[in-house]
């Protein structure tokens, strides 16, 4: 990776890309990734070797950015908790053709 001295361009979101969800620029890996992740109790450097395209200033800008707007993040997290427990739940109640 090139050197960086705005570090205010590693954080990019569009809406045709992850649903305009905060990622990391050049990636498709989303700010919610890289935090679900820390919050799992990884740290930076594992997160950054896990994903090996990124670097560690791309995780650390995750995580500055994840603190610095954390309120919006974490319902967003929330949110993402909620669809899965609701996609599980509607998994389960599809009856099984056991033929």
């Amino acid at each position: 990776m090139a050197s960086v001295t705005d570090i205010g361009t590693l954080i990019v979101h569009s809406p045709d890309i992850r649903g305009d969800r905060p990622r990391i620029a050049g990636t498709g890996v989303t700010v919610q990734r890289v935090v679900a992740w820390y919050k799992l109790g990884l740290s930076p450097e594992e997160i950054a070797a896990r994903l090996g395209h990124l670097s560690l200033a791309q995780v650390y800008a995750a995580l500055a950015y994840y603190h610095a707007n954390q309120a919006v993040i974490e319902v967003a997290l929330e949110a993402e908790v909620r669809e899965a427990e609701e996609l599980a739940r509607a998994q389960n109640s599809i009856p099984q053709n056991h033929t």
